[in-house]
């Protein structure tokens, strides 16, 4: 029988997404017989993430200080704007590196299962951010192909239509390296309604 303090701790890891209670007791007991391995780092780690890491005040990635390494870049392209969920789509698209401009994090998706409105997303700050900045021309609106995302991605091609701005969507459709026989019917669909 385990103890409080590492029921305690696999109860909190258990809360972090892809890390059920089965995973957290490996995670846990594996720290637990590398104290001095890999547990004080950790622990300083983390440390490090709670005191030193913050929201950029600018389009809400996560870094060091209050402007992130992304908007500071003179070298990247200002006039283009990426709009995205979250932290993590922002951080899939550099790993493509492929885009060279800005972005602007909404906190998530207009969603009815999880109850969140207009009001929970960064979506006054999109259009404060274009209102202030004449440079922008377009908007890439980079929201997942869920329901959720198409119905997030409408909302804000009928409000930011009023500015002079070109507004896209990424295209969806077969992933690269796939086969057709392991798709389902509605990736082929949108593939053929997005065929270029």
């Amino acid at each position: 029988m385990s103890s409080n303090i590492i029921e305690n701790i696999v109860r909190n890891f258990s809360k972090l997404p892809g890390i059920g209670p089965r995973a957290s007791r490996r995670i846990i007991l594996k720290l637990a017989q590398n104290k001095e391995k890999t547990l004080n780092d950790i622990i300083d780690g983390l440390q490090l993430l709670r005191d030193n890491i913050n929201n950029c005040k600018l389009c809400g990635n996560i870094d060091e200080g209050e402007v992130c390494n992304i908007c500071q870049d003179p070298k990247r392209d200002s006039s283009l704007i990426c709009v995205v969920e979250d932290v993590s789509d922002l951080w899939a698209i550099e790993r493509a590196q492929n885009f060279k401009g800005k972005y602007h994090i909404l906190g998530g998706n207009l969603s009815a299962m999880s109850g969140k409105t207009i009001e929970d997303l960064n979506i006054n700050g999109l259009v404060d951010k274009i209102k202030k900045d004449s440079n922008i021309q377009e908007i890439i609106i980079a929201t997942s192909a869920t329901i959720d995302g198409q119905t997030t991605a409408h909302y804000l091609q009928d409000i930011l239509s009023q500015y002079n701005l070109k507004i896209s969507r990424l295209s969806f459709g077969i992933p690269v390296g796939s086969e057709l026989d392991y798709l389902d019917d509605g990736t082929i669909a949108v593939a053929f309604k997005a065929r270029k």
